[in-house]
């Protein structure tokens, strides 16, 4: 069980307003979490493809996050993060496959694709139930804001998920075989 001692700066939440500020801080935190490992991936990627995707992405996500901002700016309130455990936690994981995969390339921008795929799902999921709350507080404003966060990674989604399997068969053409024999 996670105490408030280990979240300095973290008040008590005692209404939906103050719920929905600590929600929209920890999707503040994971846009700016996912935008660096975007930059990292970007640094990694040798698919002219993927790496437009991303540099893409990259472009959307600063808008996100401008448009993030701008939630906390109509419910005046100034712009935090607050730690979003599980954007740690698909960031770290995704490094983590990177580096286990660093010595084929081709298996790397697999991980790459696949890793920034659960990124989108993730965050597909907290857009929506942010919207609905937004909606059901009456903040017409925000929701439209999170609107356009969301149908952008909606769409990123999708054109992971066709390149995914693109990127899949190059690299099992290129000697990443799906089948490992055991010792």
């Amino acid at each position: 069980m996670v105490q408030l001692s280990e979240r300095p700066g973290t008040k008590k939440i005692t209404n939906l307003q103050d719920k929905f500020i600590y929600e929209v801080g920890g999707m503040y935190d994971a846009e700016h979490r996912f935008l660096e490992a975007q930059q990292m991936m970007w640094q990694c990627c040798q698919n002219n493809q993927l790496k437009s995707l991303i540099e893409t992405h990259i472009r959307e996500t600063e808008q996100q996050i401008r448009n993030l901002e701008q939630v906390f700016s109509t419910l005046k309130q100034q712009s935090q993060r607050v730690n979003c455990d599980a954007a740690a936690g698909l960031v770290s994981d995704a490094q983590k496959l990177m580096l286990l995969a660093a010595d084929n390339p081709k298996i790397v921008e697999l991980v790459i694709a696949g890793e920034q795929g659960k990124v989108e799902q993730s965050e597909i999921t907290c857009y929506r139930c942010l919207i609905k709350d937004a909606e059901q507080m009456g903040q017409n404003q925000v929701v439209q804001l999170l609107q356009q966060n969301l149908q952008q990674e909606e769409q990123m989604a999708q054109k992971l998920e066709q390149l995914k399997s693109q990127l899949f068969q190059e690299a099992k053409s290129a000697g990443g075989s799906a089948t490992s024999k055991s010792r």
